[in-house]
């Protein structure tokens, strides 16, 4: 990419679309281009496709979806499973017609088996039975992945697939029902910490493990990638460590200042047992994270208190 190549950032004001956006600029891109959903439906293809002509953008960073926690996913399966879907279609296929050099696609770690091997390689994809929580958004990524190879392989697009781990930060969703589990953990033990409550109850037994990366950190990973990185293959972007839930909920409940006891409700599903991504082939190519966690949760906690707390 050249300083002055126009770059379409698609999501542009979710937690990834702008970390990519706030790398750009920092990296000195100045012709970059985005659209909030009032702005462009990305369901709706005539209006993308026209996007796309009157635009006419050289490269595509894909990080918008419908996107949510357990909760979200298994009571909406049908609109993770449709809306995404629609979305790809849309953006993939528009990228091609509209002779895009380059898109670099967003999927999810939850593409892989419930039980793939720890850590998690590139090539455990389609080797076994999802995880069913969030099966409808994996089988929508997959869709995604499988989409930009076919491009790739039948027109020669030069269409690329990440897959991130689980992320956190700035514009974070903290929605109380429809949120990840690190931000639904941030509000929640900011309002019992605000209410005086004497105690949080999360979900699960909180030995399930988890990964996670910095929204800024992924953001760094995906300009070096659109950078330095074509090839069918998908490639994982992980922080190349994990932690038990119950050993996270603790990490934030110290970071907003939360005194009371955190209680575990053992009806509730713990989802996938481990899932540590194997990010080495992205660490060999030479990038790596960052931001420690004791630097990003109190940061995406302060990210919280501007925009969503009431002060």
């Amino acid at each position: 990419m050249q300083k002055s190549s126009k770059i379409y950032v698609a999501g542009h004001r979710g937690m990834v679309g702008s970390a990519i956006w706030r790398e750009l600029e920092r990296e000195g891109y100045t012709n970059l281009v985005g659209r909030s959903r009032a702005e462009l439906d990305l369901l709706d293809r005539a209006a993308v496709n026209a996007f796309y002509a009157a635009e006419q953008p050289e490269y595509v960073f894909f990080a918008a979806a419908k996107v949510g926690g357990i909760h979200a996913n298994d009571t909406y399966p049908a609109d993770f499973l449709y809306d995404n879907l629609q979305i790809q279609i849309a953006l993939i296929d528009g990228a091609y017609r509209a002779g895009v050099k380059k898109l670099l696609f967003l999927g999810s770690s939850c593409i892989y088996p419930k039980h793939a091997p720890q850590p998690i390689p590139e090539d455990a994809l389609l080797t076994g039975p999802l995880e069913p929580t969030n099966e409808w958004y994996a089988v929508a990524k997959i869709a995604g992945i499988k989409l930009c190879q076919a491009y790739r392989k039948q027109y020669g697009c030069d269409f690329i697939s990440a897959m991130p781990t689980n992320l956190y930060g700035p514009n974070d969703n903290y929605h109380p029902e429809n949120s990840h589990v690190l931000p639904a953990l941030i509000r929640r033990f900011h309002e019992a910490k605000a209410s005086g409550a004497p105690h949080v109850t999360c979900w699960g037994t909180g030995r399930a493990l988890r990964e996670f990366l910095y929204a800024d950190d992924l953001a760094r990973a995906c300009v070096f990638l659109m950078e330095s990185y074509s090839s069918p293959e998908i490639i994982n972007i992980g922080s190349g460590t994990d932690l038990p839930i119950f050993d996270l909920a603790h990490l934030v409940s110290r970071a907003v200042g939360y005194q009371g006891e955190i209680r575990w409700d053992h009806t509730k599903p713990d989802g996938t047992p481990r899932k540590l991504m194997d990010s080495s082939r992205i660490f060999r190519l030479g990038w790596n994270p960052t931001v420690p966690f004791e630097q990003g949760i109190p940061t995406a906690y302060q990210d919280f208190l501007a925009r969503h707390a009431t002060q």
